[in-house]
């Protein structure tokens, strides 16, 4: 007789069954605050059946794509030079969940699931965060698709919107078009001036010769790239924006071929690869003298984007240990009754907390500064300009820890492909890679956004504003962060003047957690939810305040039981344990 697993001895349980947007009390909690109450009770249905979906159907689908990634067909079955990519049939389920039945491509252009408008960003990265605690792989065609669209809105002619628009903003998957960024060179990377891609005009086209390196969503129906026009100047000044078709108006394949995809630690479900450019036709977007900087306007969208899927992938990693705490008993005892565990989890826990606060904030700045013009749209563009940034360095550093912390907490089961774990620890390497590595990314918070586009009184007042208007929060612990604010911008000022560039790092992870700390406090005013007064406290005592190394500075077991199962908490108790 074969042995067996006793009915009674269970494997720690994961989140199939349950809906990862119920469970998640805090993005639940802090949405009020941040939409208006008709989209916010318009959108919610849509969020729980995503939330549902991602934790069951869709997660089986993602597994599948990321256990076959697809595969480079250089012939058609007759013979003919006609390049596709073969993807597993679940990752185009999972797009049909995206584009098709969420729409999360869509949702910034055109109205989508019911509501007759673009929504907000805040609205439409609820969707993305929630989807990316899936599948982190085609969040990345998704970004994409959304922000070449929204280059030929704001840069392309009339005639490229015509032709391009409706297509990449089809929910229709026959009809879509999806979009790609080709950026990097092997010659460029992140120095991007040194990019050798060539835009010649022949017979009135332009056409693009050279190699791009690495082109996530390699078999893209358009993808938007920087190539330097003959006779342009050196350096960034001379790089122009084009847009090059896979397949032209004739039905032709245009003159670029995919080398080879990638063979990559994560995001294995998505096709990326280097491609050749063999005089390849491409369509001019907007000035091609400002290529560079109408690229550079996109960073900021495409950077929040970056730091809400880190900030996915932490969440997931923090249902996943909640699974594991719910169902298993060690000696007897509930995980959730152990000191180690308890302050593992918190330890898990807070900067998921922290990088919803802060995608949320970056969020909304962006969304103001779109709405027109006049001072407060100029304010809030200075405060998305350096918060995005501190967004993306810090919230991807941190999702790397969560994920491997949560694999731990899992055991040895979490270190198999059975489980979600080392899935999310595999893509989570990403984040601080994508959209500049930590050290460019730092200096552009510290030389470019604040020593050059004075970035940083607009965000310290924007936070001393909140600060202020968080009336019911003591006025002590309101003031304690205040003064750690005003010496972090003080810090960060003599960083970008004396251009300290050893200190880069470590400014712009300050000026994160301030903005969580102080986030967490409005927060708790604007919605009367004293956990996260809760949250902002452990902040600042584990993040900001000076430590020693020989004590050990612990959670209340009340605070702690609180955090960790939600206990409805108002202010006023919140004050109280805060001040005690």
């Amino acid at each position: 007789m074969s042995a067996s697993i006793a009915d009674d001895v269970v494997i720690a349980t994961d989140t199939r069954g349950r809906n990862l947007y119920e469970d998640d009390a805090s993005l639940r909690a802090l949405l009020p605050a941040y939409l208006g109450a008709n989209l916010r009770c318009h959108i919610e249905p849509h969020l729980s059946n995503l939330g549902y979906r991602v934790a069951n159907d869709l997660d089986e689908h993602a597994q599948l794509a990321n256990a076959n990634p697809p595969k480079l067909i250089h012939r058609d079955r007759y013979g003919r030079d006609r390049q596709s990519v073969e993807y597993h049939p679940s990752y185009r389920e999972l797009e049909q969940a995206a584009y098709g039945d969420f729409e999360i491509h869509a949702l910034s252009h055109r109205g989508a699931l019911g509501w007759p408008e673009p929504m907000p960003l805040v609205a439409k990265h609820a969707f993305t965060y929630l989807f990316n605690q899936t599948e982190f792989g085609l969040g990345c065609p998704i970004n994409v698709t959304d922000a070449t669209a929204d280059l030929i809105v704001r840069f392309g002619s009339k005639e490229l919107q015509e032709q391009y628009l409706s297509r990449m903003l089809s929910n229709d998957l026959d009809e879509l078009l999806q979009g790609g960024q080709f950026m990097t060179e092997q010659e460029g990377g992140s120095d991007v001036g040194r990019i050798t891609t060539k835009a010649v005009l022949k017979d009135g086209k332009w056409r693009i010769f050279g190699e791009k390196w690495f082109c996530s969503n390699a078999d893209a129906g358009a993808a938007a790239l920087l190539a330097r026009p003959e006779g342009a100047v050196a350096g960034t000044r001379g790089l122009g924006l084009f847009l090059v078709p896979r397949v032209l108006e004739s039905g032709e394949q245009n003159s670029f071929r995919i080398v080879r995809l990638k063979e990559k630690l994560g995001t294995r479900s998505m096709a990326s690869g280097e491609i050749a450019f063999e005089g390849a036709v491409a369509h001019p977007i907007g000035d091609l003298e400002r290529g560079f900087l109408q690229m550079t306007q996109m960073m900021n969208w495409s950077r929040l984007s970056n730091g809400v899927k880190s900030s996915a992938l932490m969440r997931r990693a923090v249902h996943d240990v909640h699974a594991v705490a719910r169902s298993r008993k060690v000696f007897g005892q509930s995980l959730y009754e152990l000191p180690l565990s308890r302050r593992q989890l918190l330890k898990i826990m807070l900067p998921a907390e922290q990088s919803l606060s802060m995608w949320l904030f970056v969020g909304a700045q962006l969304d103001k500064a779109s709405v027109g013009a006049g001072d407060e749209t100029d304010r809030a563009a200075l405060v998305a300009r350096l918060a995005t940034p501190v967004l993306k360095m810090r919230a991807t550093r941190d999702a790397r820890k969560v994920t491997s912390d949560a694999m731990e907490f899992r055991g040895g089961t979490g270190y198999t492909e059975d489980f979600v774990n080392s899935r999310l620890l595999r893509d989570a390497q990403l984040g601080s890679i994508w959209e500049g590595t930590t050290n460019i990314v730092a200096i552009d918070v510290v030389r470019r956004a604040i020593a050059r586009t004075d970035c940083l009184d607009p965000y310290c007042d924007e936070l001393a504003r909140l600060l202020d208007a968080a009336l019911s929060v003591g006025e002590g612990y309101r003031r304690k962060l205040f003064d750690l604010l005003q010496r972090i911008k003080t810090q960060a000022e003599t960083a970008a003047n004396e251009e300290r560039e050893h200190e880069y790092r470590q400014v712009t992870s300050n000026l994160y957690h301030i903005a969580t700390a102080i986030l967490m406090a409005w927060e708790a005013h604007q919605t009367g939810n004293g956990l996260r007064l809760l949250w902002s406290d452990l902040v600042k005592t584990h993040r900001l305040d000076p430590s020693d190394p020989t004590q050990i500075i612990s959670t209340s077991e009340d605070v702690a039981t609180r955090l960790l199962l939600h206990h409805e908490t108002d202010v006023d108790e919140a004050n109280r344990l805060v001040v005690g």
